[in-house]
């Protein structure tokens, strides 16, 4: 089943420099909640990949982050979409894991529950290193400009050369789906 992969926060919801640390805190951006629905309509396994840095600060535990996710999946739900898999990585940006992006431990961890297709999958994100974990695990990736997508694009850490880059997630479903249909 091909797949898309989406970085959390700044894709699916607005960022915090303070962390997103219970559900009240968690709020989507634009036009998000739909274009999950329209990827599960055109078929897509949905997976999250998300660096929680904030487990680690001890600023929230697993069970604020799963009512974090349980918010979020039942949100996408109740519109029509699926979030078929979440991955996370709890560690610190210095931990030297190999699960926090751009390292492949995430998306290794989806890949063993669906296996990925570098012709047909997708990783998307705010950051470079959203985009590098998806071109280092051979997928396509695509930034958007929400969340810290922009500042990402204006510093050059990101090509629009070599990576799609669009206005929101939702912009980037509605692309995929009618120009690269599985």
């Amino acid at each position: 089943m091909a797949t898309i992969i989406l970085d959390r926060d700044g894709v699916i919801n607005h960022d915090s420099i303070h962390y997103i640390k219970k559900p009240t805190e968690w709020v989507p951006l634009e036009g998000s909640i739909e274009a999950v629905r329209i990827l599960t309509e055109a078929g897509y396994f949905i997976a999250v990949a998300t660096n929680q840095s904030g487990l680690g600060r001890n600023l929230l535990d697993l069970k604020q982050l799963n009512a974090i996710h349980d918010k979020m999946s039942r949100t996408i739900q109740d519109a029509g979409g699926r979030v078929d898999l979440i991955t996370f990585c709890p560690h610190l940006p210095d931990a030297g894991c190999d699960c926090r992006k751009p390292q492949l431990g995430l998306l290794k961890q989806i890949h063993k529950t669906n296996p990925l297709n570098g012709d047909t999958d997708w990783m998307v994100g705010d950051t470079a290193s959203d985009v590098a974990a998806g071109q280092k695990m051979g997928l396509r990736s695509a930034m958007v400009t929400t969340g810290k997508g922009q500042d990402e694009l204006d510093k050059g850490t990101v090509s629009r050369e070599t990576t799609p880059v669009f206005g929101c997630l939702k912009d980037f479903a509605e692309w995929v789906v009618t120009t690269r249909p599985i």
